[in-house]
């Protein structure tokens, strides 16, 4: 009763600490949704009678548009939603130009819909040479990192040198694909559809990464993946890309952002991406708060974990023990089994170097165990090189064909040839897999003398 009397004042201070810490929050929105009310202002534009006799031909301006949470994406009641659309409606009540989003399901689709015409216009696709090819480029209104995403049990990846020999899987015609291809042979390259089939490869083993913009990467539960260090050198910078031949849109694009007050971009960006990554670092207060409120936390489970831990501690202590006993004993029992077999016998992994053997083995080659552990026959001369280079390839053969061998034979031994009758079988695992060879010999010359 007394413990839990003294523990009541620690309580209210835990409950203080974590109001404190999540006080914030609330607050931080609140200031997000003021600031972007308050700068919504009226911004006047000077077009171009060539601008306005653009916008009078093109009632519509056709976005080929694909999903990319937070960025471009349809909510529940299937409207188009995000960032770069809130950006968009407001460069439509700034121009009078009219956007309308029509679907694609992968960034191959939307470039094809680019180049031939169908579409003016996306919100979603980074600069590299390739597209250049087709599309104009507006100015940039924002950006974000390249990051690595690979499996969680794996190491960190850290960089495009990591992943020689290795495969990459990215989209199809992805922004990097070409500056891969061309500074970087070694990686093997796979192509897919979407960003959620790359990640489901990497997940399943058929790659080693992936390559994400460091936003969306943290948008999706990772499960068995992580996410790695940032791509060096790379910046995905957020642009408007226009059709080639469309020069009046692109121009009334650029005046448009260059008119946007910065305030109501950062406004719009906070909106979207305030809870993802590192776009606004916390204060002093709110890192002291929060660490403040988990430390107490901690502090309260390590005085339940320390109760039982020495316990746990023993118990493991006393089943390594007993675990180490066993294993001795079964040593033990091995060696002494092997040692009592009249016959030399040998296992030996699959480079054919030698695991162990009995004392007729030893005795058979003139040597001991202590001398020719972990070494191949070639390696040795305790047979004539002739007889040691045949054996130490037909070991090998019969670790790429996994037959047992029975055969009776002449073989030249350092003090004469003799006749034996000689045994090999591949051994396995408890889980199937091929761990070397058991083998051993017969001396017919030794049977007939007795």
């Amino acid at each position: 009763m007394q413990f839990f009397i003294r523990l009541k004042p620690a309580m209210c201070w835990m409950f203080l600490v974590g109001v404190m810490g999540f006080a914030p929050v609330p607050l931080a929105a609140q200031l997000v949704t003021s600031t972007a009310q308050e700068t919504v202002v009226d911004v006047a534009i000077e077009l171009s009678a060539e601008e306005l006799r653009w916008i009078a031909e093109h009632p519509q301006v056709i976005v080929a548009s694909v999903q990319y949470p937070l960025y471009l994406f349809k909510d529940e009641h299937g409207q188009w939603s995000g960032l770069n659309n809130d950006l968009l409606n407001r460069i439509s009540a700034m121009t009078g130009l009219n956007f309308v989003h029509e679907e694609s399901f992968s960034t191959d689709q939307m470039l094809g819909r680019l180049e031939s015409g169908a579409a003016d216009m996306s919100t979603t696709l980074a600069v590299n040479d390739e597209r250049k090819g087709f599309l104009d480029f507006s100015h940039a209104f924002g950006g974000a990192g390249w990051v690595f995403v690979g499996r969680a049990e794996e190491p960190v990846v850290q960089s495009l040198d990591q992943l020689s020999n290795r495969v990459l899987v990215l989209p199809t015609r992805h922004a990097l694909e070409g500056t891969i291809r061309h500074d970087y042979p070694a990686i093997e390259l796979r192509s897919v559809k979407t960003y959620p089939e790359a990640r489901a490869l990497v997940e399943g083993g058929e790659a080693f990464a992936t390559i994400e913009n460091e936003i969306g990467a943290q948008l999706y539960p990772l499960g068995r993946l992580k996410v790695g260090h940032a791509v060096e050198g790379k910046w995905e910078a957020d642009h408007l890309a226009v059709r080639k031949g469309q020069s009046p849109l692109l121009s009334i694009l650029n005046k448009a952002l260059e008119a946007f007050p910065p305030a109501e971009l950062r406004a719009i960006r906070l909106k979207w991406l305030s809870g993802i990554g590192s776009m606004k670092s916390p204060s002093l207060w709110q890192r002291l708060t929060h660490w403040g409120c988990w430390g107490m936390v901690f502090i309260s489970l390590f005085g339940l974990l320390s109760l039982f831990w020495n316990r746990r501690l023993a118990s493991l202590n006393q089943q390594h023990l007993n675990d180490e006993k066993n294993l001795n004993d079964q040593l033990a029992f091995q060696h002494a089994l092997m040692d009592a077999m009249p016959d030399p016998v040998f296992v030996r992994d699959l480079q054919g170097r030698l695991i162990m053997c009995n004392k007729s083995y030893e005795e058979s080659l003139a040597t001991r165990f202590d001398q020719i552990q972990g070494r191949q026959l070639i390696e040795l001369d305790l047979l004539p090189k002739a007889t040691a280079e045949s054996l130490h390839a037909e070991f090998i053969t019969q670790l790429n064909t996994r037959k047992p061998r029975f055969i009776e034979r002449q073989l030249e031994f350092n003090n004469g040839v003799r006749d034996i009758y000689q045994w090999t079988v591949p051994f396995y695992s408890a889980d199937g897999q091929l761990r070397g060879l058991l083998g051993g010999w017969t001396d017919r010359d030794r049977q007939r003398g007795e």
